[in-house]
């Protein structure tokens, strides 16, 4: 369980915190407050030294219904980013969250080092042989669909089934073209209804199954606050005890707004851990 991120292996055995940055106007929890240098060079320091391992960042706002953007305007923004923070934070292990390959080669090629693509290649033909290219680690998640219509393909023949075999099948594509440091994120709120999301998050250990590290993304999400009856704002204690469950069920790493949070839980879920 280690992946190479650029020559530095970095150890999964212990479940690690990427935080999240969103540099676009319309994400659903954080959108639009990290535009300018100052704020986001201010964040990133912060979920750094609150233990982030990695940081993720994305110019095109997934949420459902998302407006969509195109890539020039997504390259527009997350060029200079990447240039931005691998400046400022030269030990960054910096992720970039994107479907379109010529955005993953250009911010690789910046010294970026993990893409973290919601279509596990299906979006982009040339995704996979681009990720290949760079030898990078790659996040692949599950969705159907786009984040335009993802939410009105919530139909499966057997949910569990349909997403691991979802994965075994981008698994093999993947490895096919020579890359083997890869995450399986089941894609919370992505073609899912709230119910089903629960219904992965209760059999994540079948993941396992798929012998690769598992990345869960729950943080603030609809799936919190709706049974909560509150908001994404509110919803960090609800984060908070989902990121516990996942780490009991073998969650590798945790995709978070609130670092210090996180990390607090997975010290926490080390002493609980079989030695």
């Amino acid at each position: 369980m280690t992946l190479n991120c650029k020559g530095n292996l970095i150890d999964l055995s212990i479940p690690k915190v990427m935080g999240i940055l969103n540099h676009t106007p319309d994400s659903f929890f954080d959108g639009g407050k990290y535009q300018n240098e100052t704020a986001i060079l201010k964040q990133v320091e912060k979920m750094l030294n609150d233990g982030a391992t990695f940081i993720d960042v994305g110019g095109y706002s997934s949420r459902p219904g998302a407006d969509h953007v195109t890539e020039d305007e997504e390259l527009n923004r997350m060029a200079p980013l990447t240039t931005l923070l691998i400046s400022h934070f030269p030990e960054i292990i910096l992720s970039i969250d994107t479907f379109r390959s010529k955005v993953a080669s250009t911010c690789l090629d910046a010294g970026a080092a993990i893409i973290n693509d919601i279509s596990a290649g299906k979006l982009d033909e040339n995704m996979l042989s681009t990720v290949a290219k760079h030898h990078a680690p790659y996040i692949m998640m599950h969705m159907k669909g786009s984040p335009q219509n993802m939410q009105q393909q919530t139909d499966y023949n057997n949910l569990l089934i349909d997403v691991i075999q979802y994965f075994s099948e981008r698994i093999a594509a993947t490895k096919a073209l020579g890359i083997n440091d890869i995450m399986v994120d089941p894609g919370f709120g992505f073609a899912k209804t709230t119910e089903q999301n629960y219904q992965i998050l209760q059999k994540l250990e079948l993941f396992k199954n798929l012998d690769h590290p598992i990345l869960i993304g729950v943080s603030r999400k609809s799936m919190i606050y709706k049974i909560l009856k509150t908001d994404a704002e509110r919803a960090l204690n609800g984060t908070t005890a989902l990121h516990m469950a996942a780490l009991m069920k073998g969650a590798n790493i945790l995709r978070v707004h609130d670092v210090k949070e996180a990390y607090e839980c997975v010290k926490l879920a080390e002493e609980l851990m079989p030695c």
